[in-house]
């Protein structure tokens, strides 16, 4: 019986062999940025907002409920993900990790938060490596829909929330 054996082997200065993914979609509000700041701080907040079906906090963070270290569980029909919020600075800065059974590795979410003439501009920035090789466009593709949903349900929340703060004061 024969057999081929075939290695792969990467030399230094080889450029990787799956290429780094990269998601950013941007929104506008008429809130201001502590608005928005306050809604991705509240996890429970987020079934309200985005296409998540539910949230718990696995584990609170360092010094505060959902501060640094802390672990929510955010499911969304048959995919459940485990976000670790990893910096916080307060009204202008949310970052994650996060761990799923969708097949991507290194995964780090950004979303900056920048003052502009009656409002907010949102800026979420997703970046991912795939775990198998050749998927990684096609996961690209199907996280981005989701991420523009996120994306526009946050502003469109903030929107409504400085809104009725207006009327109520």
């Amino acid at each position: 019986m024969w057999y081929m054996y075939h290695s792969a082997h990467r030399n230094e200065g080889d450029a990787p062999t799956m290429a780094r993914q990269r998601i950013e979609h941007r929104a506008t509000t008429t809130a201001e940025p502590a608005t928005v700041y306050a809604l991705l701080r509240d996890g429970a907040s987020w079934p309200e907002w985005a296409p998540i079906d539910s949230f718990e906090l696995e584990r609170p963070g360092a010094g505060e409920r959902e501060g640094v270290g802390a672990v929510r569980v955010l499911r969304s029909g048959r995919v459940t993900g485990r976000d670790t919020i990893a910096e916080l600075v307060p009204d202008r800065r949310f970052s994650y990790t996060h761990a799923s059974s969708l097949p991507v590795k290194d995964y780090r979410g950004d979303v900056d938060l920048e003052p502009v003439a009656g409002g907010t501009d949102i800026r979420w920035v997703s970046e991912f490596d795939p775990k198998i090789p050749g998927t990684g466009a096609l996961l690209r593709r199907m996280l981005d829909g989701f991420i523009a949903k996120v994306v526009n349900g946050l502003a469109e929340r903030a929107t409504a929330d400085a809104a009725a703060r207006r009327t109520a004061a």
